[in-house]
């Protein structure tokens, strides 16, 4: 598995009171937070890491322990089980989490010798734990160490599910899912990708800097940067460090967004002068796109429930020189009794979502999420929709999407809505060169309608759903 990179960040002075923690320790305590409090993997981890004074090599090693870990939760368990049989659910928290990052260097990460994860997690053991503690840690990685060869032989489960969901690390009952929609053998093509590392992509501002302008100054400030082959406005950087302390970002030629995230405002396809609704706009980057393929004329209404992404919206749209986005808040089941009814040429509805789509970015989804969650969210995926396309004028323009690849919340989604409101049909009339993309890719076939359904492994890029809807009367 190759190393997950990591953009620098500015680390807090310590004070001489302060030890100083390890690469592992900064991991293991991300770990142990993520686990225990719910949060999310990333945010915990920035937060980590900007408390930690790390070099770049050791935040590189800690964002790779802690993603990757996550990553391959299930699979390290079945592993563990292994080698601890009755004892594993008797594991202190901080215990399973310690031994699941150090089984997962010596399992994955080849790169690191396996008597040094051993000898690192002994330590950490003994600093938080007792003489007992660190002698159980030492016993069950030793024994790792000895049966390597074994552990890491390939899964011969004759169950599909069981085999995709151990070789992969993925829940039996979302590869079950999957298998039944996709097949197996789209299904392990997707739950393989959901464990790569994720490439940094940057969406140019076309009203401040063409693509090429940015690539030729992405090159000259010592960064490998290449056109993304997914959209005009896309570009995919390798070895960087944190783009958004660039200068470039900075004076708004540029934002960060996943190349599927892109396609969304393409295919919402504003044109000047257009009055525009983004109901669930935060942080903000499909709303800045649409500003600037309408050229920064018209309006576009960026409303988020949370009050204070409203000021996310707002900053973005400042750095880029947006003056056409106005952010708003409040409850988008609510935004029809709010904006006049008939009154936008465009209305996006970028729905809330199960999010598995995004697993490379946020690996925890596959493990806090349930079929529970997905009811529940694409109920209120279907009244969001309802509420949305009251707001559309006739010959007006409803485009729906979401960062999952669960049919219940998009294709089922959309029949549904469509079986129930007559003046609404699909709408094929994409952008010719988004077609031509999507089709290269087996994306869509000539079966297309107006709905495409991208997976991880069409471009490297998020698993994202865009349906495009038009309001005939």
């Amino acid at each position: 598995m190759n190393g997950r990179k990591q953009g620098s960040v500015a680390p807090m002075k310590q004070t001489k009171q302060t030890k100083r923690l390890t690469a592992r320790e900064v991991a293991l305590n991300t770990l142990v937070k993520v686990a225990e409090a719910g949060a999310y993997s990333n945010l915990q981890l920035n937060r980590a890491l900007q408390d930690a004074e790390l070099s770049r090599q050791d935040a590189g090693l800690a964002t790779e322990l802690v993603y990757g870990t996550i990553q391959f939760q299930r699979t390290l368990d079945d592993t563990l089980r292994k080698l601890i049989a009755n004892d594993f659910n008797k594991l202190t928290p901080w215990v399973l989490q310690l031994l699941r990052m150090s089984a997962y260097q010596m399992l994955y990460l080849d790169r690191i010798p396996a008597h040094a994860a051993v000898n690192e997690a002994v330590q950490i053991a003994k600093k938080r734990g007792h003489s007992g503690i660190s002698g159980m840690v030492n016993a069950v990685l030793r024994n790792t160490e000895r049966r390597l060869a074994e552990l890491k032989l390939p899964n011969d489960n004759p169950d599909p599910i069981n085999r995709i969901g151990i070789t992969h690390s993925y829940p039996n009952w979302l590869v079950k899912r999957w298998i039944k929609v996709y097949g197996e053998e789209q299904t392990e093509a997707i739950c393989a990708a959901g464990n790569e590392v994720p490439h940094a992509s940057l969406r140019v501002n076309p009203l401040n800097i063409s693509r090429d302008k940015a690539l030729e100054l992405l090159a000259t400030t010592g960064y490998e940067a290449q056109p993304s082959p997914v959209t005009p406005y896309g570009i995919i950087v390798k070895g960087g460090g944190n783009l958004t302390q660039t200068d470039g970002y900075i004076n708004g030629l540029w934002s960060m967004q996943d190349e599927s995230s892109m396609l969304v405002a393409e295919v919402c396809a504003p044109s000047p002068g257009m009055r525009v609704l983004d109901c669930c706009a935060a942080p903000g980057g499909k709303t800045s796109h649409l500003a600037e393929l309408m050229d920064n004329q018209g309006m576009v209404i960026a409303n988020d429930v949370h009050p204070h992404k409203k000021n996310l919206i707002e900053e973005q749209a400042q750095r880029l020189g947006l003056t056409s986005v106005e952010a708003v808040t409040g409850d988008a089941l609510e935004l029809a009794s709010r904006f006049e009814a008939d009154s936008f040429d465009l209305v996006l509805l970028d729905a809330p979502c199960s999010g598995f789509g995004v697993i490379r970015r946020k690996p925890e989804i596959k493990w806090t999420k349930s079929v529970e969650d997905v009811k529940a969210i694409a109920e209120l995926q279907s009244r969001l929709i309802k509420e949305a396309a009251k707001l559309v004028k006739p010959g007006g323009t409803l485009v729906y999407s979401t960062c999952t690849i669960e049919r219940e919340e998009n294709e089922a989604q959309v029949a549904s809505f469509l079986s129930e409101n007559e003046a609404f049909e699909l709408d094929k009339a994409w952008p010719d060169q988004l077609l031509a993309t999507l089709r290269s890719a087996a994306v869509i076939d000539e079966s297309f309608e107006g709905t495409a359904q991208l997976l991880p492994q069409h471009f490297g890029s998020d698993g994202f759903f865009i349906a495009r809807l038009k309001r005939m009367q």
